[in-house]
């Protein structure tokens, strides 16, 4: 496979073995209650929120967690301030594997206290819950400086192999898709350096005499390089027809600059007339896209035209 033809998707999900035999489906509401932080909360409040806090605590070790959870709920309904319970709510959501509600508890937590471990643990262990490998890795390392323990430290021994290969491969993709990038930027340097190229060796607004079949070729594939109709007009000096048409050919030169007009003179380049099969004069043959798309004999200036408005759909 060429280096221009390696895409972004050669590098997939497919590719990395990871651990996943915990991970959950994603939890989508509807969540729990989360107070209003702004209200004033009473020292009769604080108190009572302890209270459910211990009910809840007790609920968790005789592993009633939906019970502990709606202890938590009323709780933070009643101290909506305490980093704390959204933090222990954070815990309880991840015994209930909802990840989702555990990170929005654990987030709301860490607003409150940036530097409260039981936030970082639980949002990166429900991190690891969604696959979320790295940004685990990285709750957990902070959660373990914060405040070691040994449930954090296993936990972040779980995540880590699944996040450094995560990560090895992200990189190898961000590096594949700069390559990819580089070289379609390369690529457009050299197109646009290609249509600046053919554009100086065609001429806007006049008509080009074609000196032999070098030539013919060039501004053909000049014309092609910059997707513009070509006319091709063979002609002679000895013929009444073409003088006719000769200022005819020059005005529509003038009148459509963006269309590249060429003329073959049959007597000087007679091996071009051959290679053409030019069997009468005048005769003009439309040329796009590397190939022959029209042609017309004849010596009428409205029926020329025509064919003129009629190929160039650019």
């Amino acid at each position: 496979m060429s280096r221009e033809n390696i895409s972004d998707e050669i590098i997939t999900e497919s590719d990395i073995e990871l651990d996943e035999s915990d991970v959950v489906a994603p939890d989508n509401g509807p969540f729990e209650e989360m107070g209003y932080p702004l209200v004033e909360v009473s020292e009769e409040n604080q108190e009572a929120a302890e209270v459910l806090k211990s009910d809840a605590l007790k609920a968790i070790c005789e592993g009633q967690l939906v019970e502990a959870k709606d202890h938590l709920t009323e709780a933070i309904m009643l101290n909506p301030k305490s980093a704390l319970l959204f933090a222990s709510r954070a815990t309880c959501f991840v015994k209930l594997k909802k990840p989702n509600a555990a990170i929005r508890d654990a987030d709301a937590a860490l607003q409150m206290n940036p530097h409260l471990a039981r936030g970082y643990k639980t949002r990166g262990m429900a991190r690891a819950m969604l696959g979320l490998w790295e940004e685990a890795a990285t709750d957990l390392n902070v959660a373990s400086k914060l405040d070691f323990d040994e449930e954090t430290y296993m936990m972040l021994k779980k995540v880590e192999p699944n996040a450094n290969k995560t990560k090895d491969h992200r990189q190898k993709y961000e590096q594949l898709h700069r390559e990819n990038e580089l070289r379609k930027l390369e690529l457009e340097s050299q197109r646009i350096q290609k249509v600046a190229e053919a554009n100086r060796v065609l001429h806007d607004g006049h008509v080009i005499e074609i000196n032999d079949g070098m030539d013919l070729q060039t501004k053909l594939s000049a014309a092609n390089t910059t997707s513009r109709l070509a006319i091709i007009y063979f002609r002679t000096t000895w013929c009444g027809a073409c003088c006719y048409m000769d200022p005819i050919f020059q005005t529509f030169a003038e009148k459509y600059p963006k269309i590249v007009f060429l003329t073959v003179d049959i007597h000087e380049l007679p091996n071009i007339a051959r290679g053409w099969s030019i069997t009468s004069i005048p005769t003009f043959f439309f040329f796009k896209e590397g190939n022959v798309v029209d042609w017309v004999t004849s010596t009428g200036k409205h029926k020329l035209e025509m064919k003129i408005l009629h190929n160039d759909v650019s």
